[in-house]
């Protein structure tokens, strides 16, 4: 149930003359501290109507209301608030954990309708690195959100596999390149292809026209050329999919930006029917004067096309695909403008679905407060932080849990969920410093320390060997027990929450404060002594330990059981 609504509810009852009950819902608060209650209502938009002072107001109304799901209504100045029955509250919120296991929380607001999600997207021929990271992790997160409330999420790496860049890799790989090199190392001989033609090109120019040149062949899909390109796209793939799987994310579609090679055409053909394209410099453009942005170019003067080009047809294939209820783009905050002149070309072809289009932003990883993107020229590995990490873990769980099996396994899970959890448990806008110690510690408000909780959880239900009887009562009284279910209750609103705001803080926000109040609980409850609550005590501890290991599924972590 949720209580919020029930409170709105009675209120109603008694006010329902002047808020209506999704009025009052909206003004219901939570106290800043539990010594005041569970729910709070301020009465202060009720003095103008009643024509008395809302202390008086309050006074009356907590008269009036009586229900057996409230312990006590206690009148505070201006505030009504709502103390909630403890052994009422607990007995259903832990039946109902333990009845839906993983499914707690789920919704079905989304229908199965589409929602695209464009994550990640890395550049062919380049390594993935950090700054990838947040892409990666906050789109997949995003996709475990979407799905828990009922929405069909695709997953698209719309990788960065067209463009002028290739013709300079197939010249620098015709000119020094090493088949067996490139199988051994894809990545990194075809980055060091990639400098090295930069370098030479500086003193024989006539090598960016031979690049152009190759460009051209690749775009009339020249054999060898489309060969070439072909397998340094794979090469990379293969290797970039290496990395995925340390993170343990899969994707739905790598349709990137050489996929919409061929449908620009209905693009531009669409803008000339309706008159959009204008000519400036020898250049075509869209105006978006009216939307107070600077024009869009469409076409440079030699007549090639633009990212934006490619992003609007892309646009076009997923909403015919599709169908989407939405389409997500987590791309960063330097992005903004783009994507304002990507909806706004689309309104001006008459696609007004593009409202439906949602630019999902987020901020930069720091390292000492600078721009995380180089180290003494170097760029910064995701792969080598995701394995460095892990050999941190591993040193932590060897002196912790010297026995433990699948030592290897557990060290990777929270090595690289360490590294994922601090970066979603900041909100997304924000930019955040990356200090990898810090990261991957077991105490404060790290993924390890989740974890840590899980598994904690995890072995206290083995020592109590048994499972708690559903049928019988399991409500709990103690006021450490009613800290935890109180978060436990809110599981279900804070998975929406985070699909509001599209953002997946929330959800890591709710796990480190259930791992708080869980080990606050256990250091002052004997869970497994012989108690009139036992039963109950032990639904608790099974219960977060279902909603800990739901919390960080959803963020793309797994949940050891022994740590």
């Amino acid at each position: 149930m949720d209580y919020k609504t029930l409170v709105a509810q009675t209120l109603a009852e008694q006010i329902g003359d002047v808020l209506s009950e999704e009025q009052i819902y909206q003004l219901l608060e939570k106290p800043k501290s539990s010594d005041h209650g569970d729910i709070a209502f301020p009465v202060f938009s009720l003095a103008k109507t009643y024509r008395k002072a809302p202390q008086q107001i309050a006074a009356d109304l907590g008269e009036k209301i009586s229900n057996p799901a409230f312990e006590k209504v206690v009148v505070v100045g201006p505030y009504l608030n709502f103390f909630l029955n403890k052994e009422m509250v607990s007995d259903e919120v832990l039946k109902a954990i333990l009845k839906e296991g993983a499914a707690y929380g789920n919704q079905t607001v989304g229908q199965g309708r589409n929602i695209p999600i464009d994550l990640s997207s890395p550049n062919i021929a380049k390594p993935i690195s950090m700054g990838h990271l947040r892409s990666t992790v906050i789109g997949n997160a995003i996709a475990n959100i979407v799905q828990k409330i009922g929405y069909n999420p695709i997953k698209i790496n719309h990788l960065g596999d067209w463009g002028t860049q290739f013709g300079k890799l197939i010249v620098a790989y015709k000119l020094w390149g090493d088949e067996e090199k490139v199988k051994a190392e894809p990545i990194q001989e075809l980055l060091r292809l990639y400098v090295q033609f930069h370098e030479v090109a500086e003193e024989k120019t006539e090598l960016e026209d031979e690049a152009r040149a190759w460009f051209k062949k690749l775009e009339d899909g020249d054999t060898e050329a489309t060969e070439l390109w072909s397998w340094f796209r794979e090469e990379s793939l293969s290797e970039f999919n290496h990395i995925y799987q340390l993170l343990g994310i899969e994707f739905d579609s790598y349709n990137g930006e050489a996929f919409y090679n061929d449908k620009m055409d209905e693009i531009i053909e669409i803008m000339e029917e309706k008159h959009l394209l204008q000519e400036n410099r020898g250049a075509e453009i869209v105006d978006l004067e009216k939307y107070n942005l600077n024009p869009a170019l469409i076409r440079k003067s030699d007549g090639a096309t633009l990212y934006i080009t490619r992003d609007l047809a892309a646009a076009l294939y997923r909403k015919r695909n599709y169908d989407f209820a939405q389409s997500i783009y987590v791309v960063g905050n330097e992005q903004s403008n783009h994507f304002k002149q990507l909806k706004a070309v689309l309104l001006e072809m008459g696609f007004d679905w593009s409202n439906d289009m949602v630019h999902t932003p987020f901020g930069l990883i720091t390292q000492g407060g600078k721009k995380l993107s180089t180290r003494k020229g170097k760029i910064v590995l995701l792969e080598e932080v995701l394995n460095e990490a892990t050999k941190l873990a591993k040193e932590q769980i060897s002196a912790k849990n010297p026995d433990l099996a699948d030592k290897d396994a557990v060290a990777k899970d929270v090595g690289v969920g360490a590294v994922v959890f601090h970066d979603l448990k900041n909100d997304r806008m924000n930019n955040f410093d990356f200090v990898l110690e810090e990261v991957v510690r077991f105490e404060g408000e790290t993924g390890p320390y989740v974890q840590y909780t899980h598994a904690r959880s995890k072995s206290i239900l083995r020592k109590a060997g048994q499972t708690p009887n559903h049928a019988a009562s399991l409500a709990l009284t103690d006021p450490y027990s009613w800290e935890v279910i109180k978060v436990l209750k809110e599981f279900p609103e804070t998975v929406m929450k985070s699909y509001e705001k599209l953002e997946p803080s929330v959800i890591a926000k709710h796990s480190i404060q259930l791992a708080q109040y869980f080990n606050r609980f256990y250091a002052n409850v004997k869970v497994l002594e012989d108690h009139p609550e036992k039963e109950g005590r032990i639904a608790l501890v099974e219960a977060v330990s279902t909603v800990l290991k739901e919390d960080l599924r959803l963020l793309g972590l797994n949940a050891p059981n022994e740590m």
